[in-house]
C-alpha cells in the first residue's frame, strides 16, 4: 500500500533512533518498530505508536524501508537481526512465516489480536490496517447517476466510452477482472486464473495506461488522461478534498491490508509481543482514521463512538463498505499458484 500514500526510503536505524538507545537505562523495554516512512508512518506515530509506548511503558524506535521484504531475509540470514515488529504487505507476513522469517504468533497472549476475525489474522501475523483497490472515474466525463459502479460497468467500452488505466501488477486487478466476468466477490478463490486472463486480454486493447504508483494512478485520474482508472481509495479520496471532480465506489472494491509480524530471533521478542497486541487495541485503531485515510483492521474500533459516523461512512473497512468488497486472500496469493500467477503477469504485459 500499501501502499496508497507517499511512502519514502530511510534506509537503516536514523542517527536519532541511535541516539535513543544509547540514552536508555540497561534494563528499559524497547523494540525498533518498522514501516513504509511518509505521511502514513507520521499518522501511525501520532494515533499507535506513541500512545502504545505510553500505555506500556516501553520505548519504540522507528525506521522505515519502502519494500522490507529484501532487509527481512538478509536480517534474519546475519543471525543477529536489529529490527522487532515490521508493518508490511500480508503476504509478506505469510511467505515469512512459511519460510522461518518471522515468529508464530502465541495468541493467547494477544487477545485483542485473537478477538478479530479469523480472516484478518494468520499463525504468523495480525492485520493493522486497510486500504482498498477501487473503481475511481471522472465526475466531468460521468454523471452521478450515469458513471460506472462495477468492474463489468468498466471492462464494457460501448456503455462507458473513455480511456481507462488498470493497475501493472496482478494483485487485485486478477480479481477484478473475474468479477468484471460474473464472479462474486466471496467466491474469488482460487482465482481461475486462466478465465482472469482471457478477461484481461478482452480489456487490453482499451487499456491507456498501466500505472506502476499510486501517486501515478492519481495523477492521471485528476489531468484528465483516463476517465476511469483503477486505483487505491486514498489517493482519490486525497484528490476530493483539494477540490477535483473525481469519485470512486467500493462496490467490488478489494479489500486489501497491511498487517504486523515479529522477525524470527527478535532482539526483543516478548516487548515485541506486547506491543504487537497493544497496537490492534480498539481504542488505538480508531484513532488511526482521524489522521489518514485508511480504515482499522480491528472490527471494535468502530465500536468505541471515536470515530465520528460521517467519517465511519469514508473508510473501507466500515462494515456496510466492507460489505461490498471482496476481501483479500493473502494466503492465495503466497501460495505456489498465486506465484506462478504473478510470474504470468510479466508475459501478459510481454505481449
Amino acid at each position: 500500500m500499501i501502499a496508497s500514500c507517499c511512502r519514502r526510503a530511510l534506509l537503516g536505524v536514523s542517527i536519532g533512533a541511535f541516539a535513543a538507545l544509547s540514552a536508555l537505562p540497561a534494563n528499559a523495554q524497547q523494540i525498533t518498530f518498522v514501516s513504509q516512512g511518509g505521511a502514513y508512518q507520521k499518522a501511525q506515530t501520532v494515533a499507535i505508536l506513541d500512545p502504545s509506548a505510553k500505555k506500556l511503558g516501553i520505548t519504540i524506535n522507528q525506521d522505515s524501508i519502502p519494500d522490507a521484504w529484501p532487509a527481512i531475509k538478509s536480517q534474519v540470514a546475519s543471525g543477529k537481526p536489529t529490527w522487532d515488529v515490521v508493518d508490511v504487505p500480508t503476504g509478506y507476513c505469510l511467505r515469512g512465516g512459511e519460510q522461518g522469517l518471522v515468529e508464530k504468533l502465541d495468541f493467547s497472549k494477544l487477545p485483542n489480536g485473537a478477538a478479530m476475525p479469523e480472516a484478518y489474522r494468520s499463525p504468523y501475523s495480525v492485520a493493522y490496517e486497510f486500504y482498498s483497490s477501487v473503481l475511481a472515474y471522472s465526475q466531468k466525463k460521468f454523471s452521478a447517476g450515469a458513471a460506472p459502479n462495477s468492474w463489468a460497468d468498466f471492462w464494457d467500452v460501448k456503455k462507458f466510452p473513455g480511456r481507462r488505466a488498470l493497475r501493472n501488477h496482478p494483485i487485485a486487478t486478477l480479481e477484478a477482472a473475474l468479477m468484471a466476468d460474473g464472479v462474486a466477490p466471496d467466491k474469488l478463490y482460487p482465482l481461475d486464473v486462466d478465465r482472469a486472463f482471457k478477461k484481461l486480454e478482452e480489456i487490453k486493447p482499451n487499456i491507456t495506461v498501466w500505472w506502476t504508483s499510486g501517486a501515478q494512478s492519481a495523477q492521471l485520474l485528476n489531468d484528465g488522461e483516463v476517465d476511469m482508472v483503477m486505483a487505491w481509495n486514498g489517493r482519490v479520496s486525497a484528490l476530493t478534498k483539494e477540490g477535483a471532480k473525481v469519485a470512486f465506489t467500493y462496490n467490488q472494491g478489494i479489500l486489501q491490508s497491511t498487517s504486523l509480524c515479529i522477525l524470527k530471533d527478535a532482539p526483543n521478542l516478548a516487548t515485541a509481543v506486547r506491543f504487537l497486541n497493544e497496537a490492534v487495541d480498539p481504542v488505538h485503531q480508531a484513532n488511526l482514521p482521524l489522521h489518514i485515510d485508511y480504515g482499522p483492521a480491528n472490527p471494535k474500533a468502530f465500536d468505541t463512538g471515536v470515530i465520528k459516523p460521517e467519517r465511519v461512512a469514508q473508510l473501507p473497512s466500515a462494515p456496510e463498505n466492507a460489505r461490498k468488497q471482496a476481501l483479500m486472500s493473502y494466503a492465495w496469493w503466497s501460495s505456489p499458484a498465486g506465484e506462478a500467477a504473478e510470474k504470468r503477469w510479466v508475459g501478459f504485459m510481454q505481449k
